[in-house]
């Protein structure tokens, strides 16, 4: 999927640097990704379920909280509800850009940080939210800084590590961070919520998830993140919580009723990215695509994948077909089509290569599985295949028309 760079800014002025995951194709809503405590845009579950639901047609925007990152201002004079404000204004970008009824997912404090700012922004503004290994108590993330926290309180501030990392904090953020009361707000949301959270986690145990879930009211579901740890270091852990967070929130950014569905026929619409484009039948939707090669970003088959498959589908739709009918003892077929551009040593093309035509063509490589099938049988399979109907359109007098319907 492309990506594109984002800048907020904040309530405080400084900006926010943010990676806006687009779908290749079109934009059925969008949804807001804040990261855990002192990460930042870039940790694996940021990255891997924003480009999740990015494939599922849902923009996507993950961006550094204040201080972090590539963002600007001071993260030890931030604190939680610096946090919250960061995701309101981020909110509004992306209301602004793709409408109302966002998606809200938040990771470790960010999942508290989408929480709190949800009960902030208006109705309307919130489809659903999505927390991973969110803490029920926001001062619970003070028992992770290592420092003298009772001297930043008297002297202003001084300097701490969290996760290992250096950082000079103030009082004021310590005073955010300790000043709310998640459960409240938790209570007082009506909008689909979804926690996911290791049952094994040391550094948010799942009793938050428990407290978090009970606070909710319905429609709420949890899901055991068994075996992960708190910030999904483990690739296969990422990739399980995107995919459960997409599947989910499809439900609630359903398809835009304006999307086009032709009774007949396809509909081809440009997307995002240099090549990226979705097809609509009457009841299916997909992407095409280009490789990273020809400067594409490989999120679907390219449009000779999909010729190959046109000929390759049809032609085992129809061995099939007549294998029924016949009662023959098939298995199956598998089918290997490809492409050639070059293919000027057909000598049954001698007059068209005169006239300086091109000569293209399809190969066709066919498996034929049944271990009870005659040599008879195979060779009138064989037959069969070249009278499929895309066969016969493609090397038959084939006319395209072309108009435009553009109004106005």
């Amino acid at each position: 999927m492309p990506t594109e760079t984002m800048t907020i800014t904040a309530s405080a002025g400084h900006e926010l640097s943010g990676s806006l995951e687009l779908p290749t194709g079109l934009v059925r809503g969008a949804a807001l990704f804040a990261h855990c405590f002192t990460c930042t845009k870039q940790s694996k579950a940021a990255i891997e379920v924003t480009r999740a639901l990015a494939r599922e047609g849902i923009a996507t925007l993950r961006f550094d909280f204040t201080g972090l990152g590539g963002s600007g201002g001071e993260f030890g004079r931030a604190g939680f509800a610096s946090d919250v404000e960061d995701l309101v204004a981020s909110a509004q970008a992306l209301c602004g850009r793709f409408g109302d009824g966002l998606l809200l997912i938040g990771h470790s404090l960010g999942g508290a940080a989408v929480l709190a700012a949800a009960k902030m922004m208006e109705r309307g503004k919130v489809a659903a939210i999505a927390t991973i290994g969110a803490p029920s108590d926001v001062p619970h993330v003070l028992h992770n800084i290592k420092g003298d926290l009772k001297a930043i309180e008297a002297e202003g501030q001084g300097d701490v590590t969290i996760g290992g990392r250096p950082f000079k904090l103030s009082k004021a953020f310590l005073d955010k961070t300790s000043k709310t009361d998640l459960l409240d707000d938790v209570e007082k949301l009506r909008v689909p919520m979804m926690f996911c959270h290791s049952p094994t986690d040391e550094i948010v145990g799942v009793d938050h998830a428990s407290n978090l879930f009970q606070a909710a009211k319905h429609p709420k579901s949890f899901i055991s993140l068994a075996g992960a740890d708190h910030l999904l270091t483990k690739a296969p852990d990422a990739v399980f919580v995107a995919g459960v967070i997409r599947s989910w929130a499809s439900r609630y950014l359903p398809m835009k009723d304006d999307w086009p569905m032709p009774e007949e026929g396809v509909i081809v619409c440009t997307g995002h990215g240099k090549f990226g484009t979705e097809v609509h039948t009457a009841s299916h939707r997909f992407v095409a695509d280009e490789p990273r090669s020809y400067g594409g970003d490989d999120t679907g088959p390219t449009p000779y994948d999909l010729l190959n498959a046109a000929l390759g589908t049809c032609t085992a739709m129809t061995m099939k077909m007549y294998a029924d009918r016949k009662e023959l003892p098939l298995d199956g077929v598998s089918i290997h089509v490809t492409h050639e551009r070059k293919h000027d040593e057909d000598c049954d093309h001698v007059e068209a290569m005169k006239e300086g035509m091109q000569i293209q063509a399809l190969n066709r490589a066919i498996t034929i599985m049944g271990d009870d099938l005659s040599e008879a049988d195979r060779a009138k399979l064989i037959e069969i295949a070249d009278k499929c109907p895309v066969h016969k359109t493609l090397e038959g007098h084939l006319h395209i028309h072309t108009e435009d319907v553009s109004s106005g």
